[in-house]
């Protein structure tokens, strides 16, 4: 069962777009978000010269999010350096123990631990150039750490990144069975996916069309020639499919790519029983 949370945020500048930290209630820990620019002025916050974790957020130049894990003693004194040694981010999100409690051993878990779960989500390139090494802590300090990384988890999503958060909604075998969208059409297109908080999710394993119509629109033969070059879409025998999930920013992009040719996802995505997703949606309310 999901509780409710209270989250206490705080505009330490008084603007949205400057420095704010973030709290959860009956939590030790606490966030800061802090953009770029900002960093010089940090010096007023006495309790960032504490060990902690630290997320680094950008873009390549091609728009890719990215992100660097990393962990440090004195957090601040890491963020300073780290303005000459690192141009692609913009703004950074900090995590430290209001009582202190924090140690090396403990930061050197959690920076490994969030990179893994970062990797495994793949939501963003990671900008970290080694994997991080886990250091070893006693059980007891472990399961705390791990409720550490939940909180952070949660902090980081509602601070605007979700670079720790699951494309696919975990479900019931039931319920995914029945919310689970499916397309089979012509030239070899066999898809299933689901609709998410994000757009349109892409299982693995699906095929698009091996070929495109000659209607198909020039921003859609633009979007599959790119997810061909990075290889969310694979050939193989003559057929193509998703080797990984994929998150569309619509079910449209999504029913357009796996057909090949311009689609209208509110009829062409169905349930297993025949509802469309239009349906589907005027259902739900």
């Amino acid at each position: 069962m999901k509780f409710g949370r209270t989250i206490k945020l705080f505009l330490i500048d008084g603007e949205p777009n400057g420095r704010l930290t973030c709290e959860l209630s009956n939590w030790t820990g606490k966030s800061y978000k802090i953009p770029r620019i900002k960093i010089k002025d940090c010096s007023d916050r006495p309790d960032l010269n504490n060990p902690g974790v630290y997320l680094l957020f950008g873009k390549d130049e091609l728009g890719k999010d990215l992100v660097y894990i990393g962990e440090a003693e004195t957090v601040l004194k890491r963020l300073n350096q780290h303005l000459s040694q690192k141009e692609f981010w913009n703004e950074a999100i900090v995590f430290i123990s209001k009582d202190e409690n924090l140690n090396k051993a403990h930061i050197k878990f959690l920076e490994n631990r969030l990179y893994e779960i970062a990797k495994t989500v793949n939501r963003y390139h990671i900008d970290n150039s080694t994997i991080p090494t886990q250091s070893s802590i006693s059980e007891s300090d472990r399961s705390e750490m791990e409720e550490f990384i939940e909180n952070i988890k949660l902090l980081t999503n509602t601070l605007g990144h979700k670079v720790f958060e699951e494309k696919r909604i975990f479900k019931s075998n039931v319920q995914q069975s029945q919310e689970t969208f499916l397309i089979k059409a012509a030239r070899g297109a066999d898809a299933k996916g689901e609709a998410t908080s994000d757009g349109f999710l892409v299982f693995k394993e699906s095929k698009a069309a091996n070929s495109t119509s000659p209607s198909f629109t020039g921003n859609l033969i633009k979007l599959r020639s790119y997810l061909l070059e990075q290889e969310v879409i694979i050939e193989k025998n003559g057929e193509l499919f998703f080797p990984d999930d994929y998150l569309f920013s619509s079910a449209s992009a999504a029913a357009s790519i796996v057909m090949g040719r311009n689609a209208n996802c509110l009829t062409e995505w169905k349930l297993k029983d025949g509802t469309s997703l239009r349906d589907f949606q005027a259902n739900m309310s």
